[in-house]
């Protein structure tokens, strides 16, 4: 049995190019990353399986156990392979050349989040599979930069644990809950024709600004509507993100489009604020000349949240020394929790350097999460 070393294992994960993106010109395959991973784990005695995505051959999650073959039981240590695409401009060393300056490792995805695989991945392959009496699970996931594709089809297999920790960063403060996101876009359409008439067409902008009262509507009243302590805004947000109509001041506009972000609080779900969108938006633009579509920019990722009082989040509060908190970014853990795992996120770095040009991992970060890790494995995989 073999020790995976981090360092070199990062410099690997780093060189690959793992970018998860809606535009296919920038949209990579994660498939030689984790074959390589895997090769590595099974040379530590990992025994380890890929999924290939719907559609995809060149995308796949990894799933990689050692110790007995006890299904739900035991810990996992899961996280996403993919990276966002880059602004080559704004970085000062290669984002693909693991990079050491001032105690810092530079490169892409470095902290979010091949940093904790490559460290998981170490702490894996230095326990014994004999020594240990539930089993260690390595989740690997593609895509979750871009859909969280991997965790919808991991959601479809048994839990291969009974706890989880996804280590994205959080600089190794446990997290229990987090607010859910969709993403919608919402088109007004009409007719066109020469502005010196507005009864040649149907003005699409016009429609628009009906329906942009609608949203903001909806906007103020979540701010009411429920509040829950300990989230850094302890409301449901509505962002109004994009907006584009017309071509010339002089012409009539058949369509404009507006692009909204919607994140809301556990107990709140996708479909029903969803319905509840469509039908304002749709109730406003009742008496106009114009009509309205819905298009999902993104189908939604749900609110998260573990128990406070659960067996892992007690275990992450005493090894961390921090008392775990709630965040306003999304992450894969209403899927594991769905799953039957109880879940905490977890892990070395900062997310406020997540998809920013010279992303790093401080090096003051790697051996309390070594620490972490060890006395994690050793909590829920030994007697």
């Amino acid at each position: 049995m073999s020790v995976i070393a981090w360092r070199p294992l990062l410099e690997e994960l780093v060189a690959m190019r793992t970018i998860s993106s809606d535009d296919p010109t920038l949209d990579c395959g994660n498939r030689a990353a984790v074959e390589a991973l895997a090769e590595q784990l099974e040379n530590a005695g990992f025994e380890c399986r890929l999924q290939t995505l719907p559609d995809r051959d060149d995308k796949a999650n990894l799933i990689a156990t050692k110790g007995p073959d006890r299904p739900g039981t035991g810990l996992a240590l899961a996280g996403h392979i993919d990276t966002v695409p880059f602004d080559a401009q704004g970085w000062d060393s290669d984002p693909f050349m693991l990079t050491e300056r001032d105690d810092r490792l530079y490169g892409l995805g470095a902290t979010d989040m091949k940093g904790f695989l490559a460290l998981a991945a170490e702490a894996g392959s230095r326990v014994s599979a004999r020594d240990l009496t539930a089993p260690l699970t390595l989740i690997v996931s593609a895509d979750e930069e871009c859909g969280m594709d991997g965790a919808r089809a991991l959601a479809d297999m048994p839990a291969p644990a009974r706890y989880c920790v996804i280590g994205e960063p959080t600089a190794l403060v446990p997290v229990r809950r987090h607010k859910g996101i969709f993403m919608e876009r919402i088109e007004t359409r009409g007719a066109s024709g020469h502005s010196s008439n507005p009864a040649h067409g149907a003005n699409a902008i016009e429609a628009m600004h009906l329906a942009t009262a609608a949203v903001r509507g909806l906007r103020d009243e979540l701010v009411d509507r429920a509040r829950v302590a300990g989230f850094p805004v302890p409301h449901a947000t509505l962002n109004l993100g994009a907006i584009r109509g017309g071509d010339a001041a002089n012409r009539i506009p058949a369509n404009c489009r507006l692009d909204i972000d919607l994140r809301f609080l556990p107990e709140m779900t996708i479909d029903a604020l969803r319905a509840e969108l469509h039908e304002r938006v749709a109730a406003a633009l009742a008496d106009s000349d114009c009509s309205v579509a819905f298009t999902p920019l993104f189908d939604g990722t749900p609110a998260f949240e573990t128990a406070a009082e659960a067996e892992i989040v007690t275990a992450c509060e005493q090894l961390s020394g921090h008392a775990a908190r709630s965040v306003d970014f999304g992450t894969e853990g209403a899927y594991y929790n769905a799953m039957g795992m109880e879940t905490v996120v977890m892990g070395p770095g900062d997310i406020a350097l997540a998809h920013q040009p010279n992303e790093y991992l401080a090096l003051d970060q790697i051996a309390p999460a070594q620490d972490i890790l060890a006395g994690l494995i050793q909590r829920f995989c030994h007697a």
